[in-house]
């Protein structure tokens, strides 16, 4: 995505299926293979599907956090180990912590916003959450566009959700503690469409500016006049039933902001950063976050890779966002990341010779 106009450079969905096809009528049998597949390629998971954002969410956390003096720059969270105190001992389960004591044993330590970033803590954005409170997380990841309709001028757009204690009461169960923490870190009620997220990652790159979505560059009239904007929007909410949702006007300070990307450098850049292995040596700077996201129980249970950012870091043109189902870590996803920015800045080639002619065409729809 641009991250200064919203306009979807590419976008795509995988395993995907053949449109020519569709043309002159498919056979039923091939019909029947794609509709049983159970990896539903007929399904775009680009703008349709919803998926809990896991780390990647960590950023709204953060930005609410800082601007409701919940937290500042300096002060540091001693991540010990397990979170205690949000389930009750007749709740049966564990104390929850962060991935990395999960991992290792020991918890991160003391940790400021910007390495809670780069080292994606669970503990710090538990805590910093909790102190945010649920109605105030949640106002800020609508702000950025998250559980609304982009309004992409495509049928079938998914919508997801906020997680927040209307939320969860719509789903007949209880908001709690623990669920305002989950919510914190990407999990519990959250659930998000990638082109939802490309949105919020685009508005922090751009310093917090609002974005219409939109495949359209333009479109010109047969006299040569071009249509607006806004005429285009009408036309598109009309045809899709979308409606205006009213949101609370919220400034994000720039101070806030280059907070975020400090720590999202970190990610890339800075020692112990979750996809610093992965970017080490890249030609151009890139502010990410990698996001491990779980998703369902038993059988069906899977972790979701995420990895997303924006680059160039110092002046971004555009943000990318890549969710690889059961990938199990962001940085893994990150590798496909580091090849689509390879190919928007021209580096896999030697030299890029664009035809840039334009040719007037004129079609007369009755």
């Amino acid at each position: 995505m641009n991250v200064k106009t919203g306009e979807i450079l590419a976008m795509a969905s995988y395993p995907d299926y053949e449109p020519s096809l569709f043309y002159n009528g498919i056979s039923q049998a091939k019909f029947d293979e794609y509709r049983n597949n159970p990896y539903h390629p007929l399904y775009s998971k680009a703008f349709q599907s919803t998926y809990a954002p896991g780390s990647t969410y960590k950023m709204v956390t953060a930005i609410a956090a800082l601007e409701t003096g919940k937290v500042t720059k300096t002060e540091k969270i001693n991540d010990s180990g397990p979170y205690y105190g949000l389930v009750s001992g007749n709740d049966n389960v564990s104390d929850p912590a962060c991935w990395y004591y999960n991992d290792y044993g020991r918890g991160h330590g003391p940790l400021n916003i910007v390495q809670a970033i780069q080292k994606s803590c669970n503990y710090f954005f538990f805590d910093v959450g909790l102190r945010i409170g649920g109605e105030d997380l949640a106002k800020y990841a609508k702000y950025f566009g998250l559980g609304s309709k982009t309004g992409v001028e495509i049928v079938g757009e998914g919508k997801g959700d906020v997680a927040q204690k209307s939320v969860a009461e719509s789903k007949k169960e209880t908001w709690s503690k623990a669920q305002l923490a989950y919510a914190s870190i990407g999990q519990g009620f959250n659930n998000f469409t990638p082109l939802q997220i490309a949105k919020y990652i685009s508005m922090l790159a751009n310093g917090g500016k609002k974005l219409d979505v939109t495949i359209i560059k333009s479109i010109n009239r047969s006299n040569g006049t071009q249509v607006s904007r806004d005429e285009i929007n009408q036309f598109v909410n009309k045809k899709l039933g979308l409606k205006d949702e009213e949101e609370e006007d919220i400034q994000i300070s720039q101070d806030s902001i280059n907070i975020v990307h400090e720590g999202m450098l970190a990610v890339t850049e800075g020692e112990g950063g979750t996809a610093s292995s992965s970017f080490k040596n890249f030609p151009i700077q890139v502010g990410g976050k990698t996001g491990s996201a779980e998703f369902g129980t038993g059988k069906n249970a899977r972790t979701d890779g995420w990895f997303v950012g924006f680059a160039p870091y110092d002046n971004p043109e555009i943000a990318v966002v890549v969710v690889i189902e059961n990938a199990f870590h962001g940085y893994y996803t990150a590798e496909t990341v580091k090849q689509i920015i390879y190919e928007y800045f021209g580096m896999n080639i030697e030299e890029v010779i664009e035809d840039m002619s334009a040719y007037t065409e004129t079609e007369s729809f009755r």
